[in-house]
């Protein structure tokens, strides 16, 4: 059972200000990982174009670098995240107003305009 990981988890995303923020990896001892966002799929939200897609991002990145050793390409989702969040585009969990698409079309512009 994962009770306590759960729990353990709800508590942490105090640190990072919403759920929505937060990947999540289970590792097998032999045999393949699972990357998901640690919230689970949100079914309340569900079709209204409003989830923070940084869990779901952010576990892509952990994924390449834990499992595929693409640690360059990692740092570059990382690094368009972040320039994402820092000009503004902050979807409604963390006190902003842009959608789920919009949060996530512009991820992509960051990764192939940025460094």
């Amino acid at each position: 059972e994962n009770l306590f990981g759960d729990i353990l988890s709800d508590e942490a995303s105090v640190i990072t200000g919403s759920l929505g923020m937060l990947p999540s990896a289970s590792h097998a001892e032999n045999g393949p990982s699972l990357y998901e966002p640690i919230h689970g799929s949100a079914p309340d939200i569900a079709n209204q174009n409003i989830a923070n897609p940084m869990s779901m991002i952010s576990s892509v990145s952990m994924m390449l670098r834990q499992s595929f050793s693409l640690f360059k390409e990692a740092d570059a989702i990382d690094a368009a995240t972040a320039r994402t969040m820092q000009t503004g585009f902050l979807t409604a969990d963390l006190g902003g107003n842009t959608s789920t698409t919009d949060f996530t079309t512009e991820v992509l512009k960051q990764i192939e305009g940025g460094e």
